[in-house]
């Protein structure tokens, strides 16, 4: 029969646990084990139980059940053979007890405390039915008991053993119980304490971004301790605990009803579930979890559980993809094919091997002598069965048995050596010794690696990651996927091969377990009420804020230089902008203004061709060569608005714009008051001819201008117009402007100019109907009404804009009241003289007067 049809076979295996009453050898076999040796080692640890579901009371017997069940720990068998491994190799070794044979007694450990204590009372006395104070046990010399695999049981071995001051090794998980040197100070636990296990978890969470995670613990004080290690480290690196459920102590507890806080497990958010416990105490929550096929949960454990399961007609298993923290220790290949040749042929004092061939490999019982059958299956090994079943690689638990057994040796050894020192000539005479005498050794000794066995134990610790490979089910591989090293940087302590995982069959990728999905860039975790700090929800950053990472709890503010791009994340350097010569908007205020400077110029050259005609002369030739001069300047100072602007152009905007309106509006006032001056004045006749003929008129343009440079002097000797950057007014750029400096002083000059233009207004109102064939009253008047109205639009439509346009609303309204002063003022007189000569002579002049006055008498 080939290996492939013998492993079919055993996965249609119905169930391992059952009453068997199939063969009555199978009962018969005692359940103890006995290795010879000179010197003893007693071993206690459960290979398999008897439990009951009903607890139907046995008619006869006090404290059993007539509904006994059995249920072998096929991973514990493991345990047996690591102990006869190390005792033969010890054995083998010539440096070490070389005339000394090792040697154990191996009881199995049953399902109460009761049956406990009497395997050990059998143990220490020799007796079936032991007596205190008697040990009537042969010659052979006990050294030590090797315990496990729960605290419980070896804290009950404990008690006893402690009044003989044995010493005692425990294999299982380290426990702080254990540890307490008043209470049991003959106890030696070989397992490492799990000081950096939680830790290592937390950096697992860290590194898949697993933040929302459940708990499953023993109900007890190794539960509670690490559920107050795992909370802290979890709180400490923002991690929140989706559930924490404690665990019953007995399996039992599961299988009578349905698992009550199994729905939570199902319906959480959390996809990744960490199960911490031992054998024992995770016997029932793995049975029960196994037979709900949970497939979309990442199972996180430390490496004290049993994925030994019950056989069924499922490919998927709920386990598979789990994730295991093991303490890191050597690779024992000799034990691996120590394993591979073990049969019960070969070591026919063990009494388990004949029922594992019995119930795997399918042997018959000799009815004889209860032996197998010796043709049966010669090539039979532990090596053909399933991975869930049996696993050749030696476990944790193993390896502390190793060390135990090693231990206990070397104490020996220690103690040996020190006999032959005091008596050379006894060489061959057997060892001599008391229990006690070995924890004098026993703290003191060091075994591999350099772990002291005293109370101060080695607190590094380096784990390895495995992961559980169990599709198709009986797989049952254990693949190392990476370490966790204490001693390492914060950022090295952690190593993973994340091609190697298997994940389970229900993720295709990663898995991710959070309670709110990441915020992603251009996002911000907002808290919710009366929520854990792993539940969220995305609010968008504010304006110029961004957030370039995933989950973070406060956005950046760009800075004044920068801004935030449309998916607020990212940072842009601001475009610097100002009103440029090449914009739309500056090209066509620069075209404008230099095309009616040009026109300005022209109606000037114009004028002064014409000068001598009735129109020029008729409102004070001079007067219209100064407006003109002055209007020129003011369409030519919107070029010092347009550009890249400077400190120098900054100062220049606003004086020259003030001058030279100033000039515009008092040569205007000029103008105006002539008129009046010379039609309306009331003065005496010698008076009024001598301010006409010394041109007292005049002199309002230097004394009006002379107000606005002292004003303009003040301005820029307290508080001058400086360059400015605006980051605000346009979004994703910088605005490069000039700032007023004094708001006060520009709105003085802008108001002293408003009550040039009011004067203007006023005096030229009162001349409009004056009896001048070219009375330029009503032009006047019309040109100051515009020039104030734009003004005065000018301020509130200016406070209300920014940037670019503030700039060009200030250039507009130069260019507009500029151009009402030459349309209203010019644009008539330019159509006379250009146009309508024939109006332009004094014939024409003396035609209108004189039937101007003819109306004037016939009225």
């Amino acid at each position: 029969m080939s290996s492939w049809t013998f492993i079919l076979e055993l996965l249609l295996i119905p169930n391992l646990v059952c009453a068997y009453s199939s063969s009555k050898c199978y009962t018969k076999i005692k359940e103890d084990f006995h290795h010879e040796g000179d010197v003893m080692i007693g071993v206690f640890f459960p290979i398999h139980i008897f439990y009951t579901i009903n607890k139907i009371p046995h008619a006869s017997l006090v404290h059993y059940f007539s509904d006994f069940h059995l249920q072998y720990y096929f991973r514990n068998y493991e345990f047996l053979l690591a102990l006869i491994f190390a005792v033969e190799k010890i054995n083998r070794n010539p440096y070490l007890l070389s005339n000394i044979s090792l040697g154990f007694d191996f009881y199995n450990l049953p399902y109460n405390e009761i049956q406990i204590l009497m395997n050990a009372g059998i143990w220490l006395t020799g007796l079936s039915y032991p007596l205190s104070n008697y040990n009537c046990a042969k010659e052979k010399k006990a050294a030590a008991v090797i315990t496990g695999t729960s605290w419980e049981t070896s804290a009950h071995i404990g008690t006893l053993l402690q009044l003989y001051k044995f010493p005692q090794l425990t294999f299982g998980p380290f426990d702080t119980i254990l540890s307490d040197h008043g209470q049991f100070s003959s106890v030696y636990q070989m397992a490492l304490k799990d000081t950096f296990l939680s830790l290592a978890i937390v950096s697992l969470m860290l590194h898949f971004h697993w933040t929302w995670v459940g708990l499953l613990l023993p109900d007890d004080h190794r539960g509670t301790e690490m559920l107050s290690d795992l909370r802290e480290k979890m709180e400490s690196s923002r991690i929140c605990i989706a559930f924490a459920e404690m665990i019953p102590g007995t399996w039992t507890s599961f299988s009578n009803k349905f698992w009550k806080s199994l729905g939570k497990i199902q319906e959480s958010l959390a996809n990744v579930i960490i199960i911490y416990g031992d054998i024992d105490s995770l016997q029932g929550l793995m049975r029960n979890l196994g037979q709900q096929f949970l497939t979309q949960k990442v199972w996180v454990t430390n490496s004290q559980w049993d994925v030994t399961n019950h056989a069924d007609y499922f490919m998927i298993d709920t386990f598979h993809g789990s994730l295991i923290f093991e303490h890191h220790h050597e690779e024992m290949v000799e034990f691996t094919n120590f394993v591979r040749t073990f049969n019960p042929y070969k070591y026919p004092e063990d009494n388990y091997l004949p029922k594992l061939w019995f119930l795997f490999f399918k042997c018959p019982f000799s009815e004889l002598d209860c032996q197998l059958v010796e043709t049966c299956q010669p090539n039979a090994s532990l090596e053909f069965l399933p991975r869930y079943i049996f696993n050749m690689a030696m476990s944790e638990e193993s390896y502390n048995i190793y060390k135990a057994v090693h231990v206990v040796a070397h104490s020996l050894h220690e103690i040996s050596l020190q006999q032959v020192q005091l008596q050379p000539n006894e060489n061959g005479k057997a060892i001599e010794f008391f229990p006690w005498q070995l924890h004098h050794f026993l703290r003191k000794i060091n075994v591999e690696h350099n772990m002291g066995l005293d109370w101060k134990q080695k607190l590094d610790a380096e784990y390895d990651i495995l992961n559980f490979w169990n599709f198709p089910k009986g797989l049952g591989l254990k693949v190392k996927v990476g370490t966790f090293s204490s001693n390492a940087s914060q950022h090295q302590q952690l190593c993973l091969h994340e091609q190697m995982i298997k994940w389970p069959e229900a993720f295709s990728e990663i898995p991710h377990s959070v309670c709110s999905e990441s915020c992603g860039p251009g996002f911000r975790k907002a808290a919710l009420d009366s929520k854990a700090v792993c539940c969220y929800d995305c609010t968008p950053c504010l304006d110029n804020e961004i957030s370039n990472e995933t989950d973070v709890d406060q956005c950046v503010k760009c800075p004044e230089d920068h801004f935030a791009n449309t998916e607020k994340n990212q940072c842009l350097q601001k475009v610097v902008s100002f009103l440029a010569h090449e914009d739309p908007l500056g090209l066509i205020f620069t075209s404008i203004s230099l095309c009616f400077s040009a026109l300005t110029a022209v109606v000037l050259g114009v004028f002064v061709k014409h000068k001598d005609t009735p129109i020029v002369k008729a409102n004070n030739r001079c007067l219209s060569y100064i407006l003109l001069i002055a209007l020129t300047i003011c369409f030519l100072c919107p070029l010092l608005f347009i550009g890249r602007p400077n400190t120098i152009t900054c100062i220049l905007q606003q004086t020259t714009f003030g001058g030279a309106f100033t000039v515009a509006l008092a040569t205007v006032l000029a103008k105006a008051i002539t008129v009046i001056i010379a039609f309306r004045v009331t003065f005496p006749g010698r008076v009024g001819r001598w301010l006409i003929v010394s041109r007292a008129p005049n002199f309002i343009i230097p004394i009006c201008s002379l107000i606005q440079i002292f004003v303009c002097g003040v301005w820029l000797g307290i508080s001058p117009p400086f360059l400015d950057q605006d980051a605000h007014a346009e979004h994703g750029h910088i605005i490069i402007v000039c700032n007023k400096g004094s708001a006060i002083a520009f709105h003085c000059v802008l108001g002293y100019l408003c009550f040039l233009a009011l004067g203007s207004y006023i005096m030229a109102f009162l001349s409009r109907n004056l009896p001048d064939t070219f009375n330029e009253a009503k032009f006047l008047s019309f040109s100051m009404l515009v020039f104030f109205c734009v003004w005065v639009t000018f301020l509130p439509v200016y406070h209300s804009t920014k940037g670019k346009v503030m700039v060009a609303m200030e250039v507009f309204s130069i260019l507009a009241s500029s151009a009402a002063l030459l349309g209203f003022i010019f644009a008539p007189k330019c159509y006379i003289i250009l146009l309508r000569p024939d109006k332009n002579s004094l014939h024409y002049m003396r035609e209108t007067n004189h039937s101007r006055r003819s109306n004037t008498l016939k009225t």
